[in-house]
């Protein structure tokens, strides 16, 4: 089977509930050219060497088909757009970008924002398991761990740090929704996705624009005010800038923590030995190493394709990837290569090192990790605390459609009953 087949398959949604016996077959080539030009690569020195590569651009405006088909257009009028987020930019517009948002995020400026949060994402996970309420004949509970826990405990804490309204959630799902499926590369060329992607960010953008004229002048201790004080000597980000990145941490500060939480729940109930370890609670460490393997063994993020393009010539793995071509980034595949992982199909918390492209890499290593992290420990810790024998409705469970972002879109979950809570850390 060649390669191009292969990756058809791997953006067939039909293999979304097991992709990784397709990514070993990848593997074999790691750099490998697909039908629409991109050069596919799959293995995890490779990934690694390109996400430290200078000549590999994050600026989808180097692309030459994005440049062609905006001269295309002439001079048409068409929705307004938004200049690109810090996550597709270069040095060095994507350092100062990303200085502005991490002096409002953490270190040095902000060292306690995230642990500030832990007491209320607490709290919002106790509220949701609380409510796993209602029962049928036989005293069985089903839940939807994605719609009735993984969903709406992000969504609720990435409300607070951005200062969004929680019920204004209706108004930008669809939004953030069109953005995901822009990333995903089953749905069409780059070109088009560009141009559906553009478009959902300035939908997204006119909704922060209006938050921002209601705030006007007042004061507050969430992210959106504090881009809007400015960044101290640092030029500050324009107004455009502001609501480009806001749109980009909204979508991508809960779409991707969905998944993770929903891929750590069901791989538990797969693995209840390592589920009842975390129960019983007598390795204090144990829920960090268990979502470190997590990101490497069931990423939410599988493939970087939306972006990455070369601004000359490179040669990798035996290939020679051209000047201008778009690049896509394998990450779930490399994490599971065994050249650098042993046996890396086995789920095992107990890694004695487990270096993962889970949050990618290089100067775009995500800036959420040190918020996704204490969210899925807390989450998982306590459904394993306070579920009682939960177990699996449907296995696999039916999944999203983007091979990118890929997660369940149902996680049914029969219990019998909730424990009395919440459960606290030692």
């Amino acid at each position: 089977m060649n390669q191009t087949s292969i990756w058809q398959q791997i953006l067939d949604q039909s293999h979304r509930a097991d992709p990784y016996p397709l990514y070993a077959e990848l593997r074999r080539t790691p750099v490998v050219r697909v039908e629409d030009g991109s050069y596919v690569v799959s293995t995890y020195r490779e990934i690694v060497a390109l996400l430290h590569d200078p000549r590999l651009s994050s600026d989808v405006r180097n692309l030459p088909e994005l440049a062609a088909g905006a001269s295309a257009q002439g001079t048409d009028e068409g929705p307004a757009t938004l200049p690109p987020s810090f996550i597709l930019t270069d040095a060095p517009e994507h350092d100062r970008l990303r200085r502005l948002l991490t002096r409002n995020f953490g270190p040095p400026h902000r060292p306690g924002r995230i642990d500030s949060m832990i007491p209320h994402m607490f709290e919002i996970v106790t509220s949701e398991i609380d409510s796993f309420v209602g029962t049928d004949r036989s005293g069985t509970t089903r839940v939807d761990i994605v719609d009735d826990f993984a969903y709406p405990f992000p969504v609720t804490v990435i409300c607070q740090l951005l200062g969004v309204p929680r019920e204004d959630e209706p108004r930008f799902q669809a939004m953030s929704d069109a953005v995901v499926q822009a990333g995903d590369p089953s749905t069409g060329g780059i070109v088009e996705r560009q141009q559906r992607r553009a478009k959902a960010v300035a939908d997204l953008g006119q909704y922060f624009a209006q938050l921002l004229d209601a705030r006007h002048g007042l004061q507050g201790d969430d992210l959106l005010s504090g881009l809007l004080s400015g960044g101290g000597d640092e030029t500050p980000m324009s107004p455009e800038e502001i609501l480009s990145n806001a749109a980009l941490l909204l979508v991508a500060g809960h779409e991707t923590t969905v998944n993770l939480v929903t891929n750590g729940m069901l791989t538990l109930l797969r693995h209840p030995e390592v589920l009842d370890r975390l129960r019983r609670g007598d390795e204090p460490d144990l829920a960090a190493r268990v979502v470190e393997e997590l990101l490497r063994y069931e990423p939410p993020v599988q493939i970087l394709s939306n972006s990455r393009n070369t601004l000359d010539d490179i040669e990798i793995a035996g290939t020679t990837i051209p000047k201008g071509s778009p690049v896509v980034l394998v990450l779930a595949s490399g994490s599971r290569d065994p050249d650098f992982v042993p046996d890396p199909d086995r789920f095992d918390p107990d890694r004695e090192h487990n270096e993962h492209l889970g949050f990618g890499g290089g100067i775009h290593y995500c800036f959420g990790a040190p918020l996704a992290r204490p969210e899925t420990q807390i989450a998982l810790t306590e459904l394993a605390h306070r579920l009682k024998n939960p177990r699996l409705v449907v296995d696999p469970p039916p999944y999203r459609a983007s091979p990118s972002l890929r997660g369940p879109r149902h996680l049914l979950v029969d219990l019998d009953g909730v424990n009395p809570g919440p459960h606290r850390p030692p």
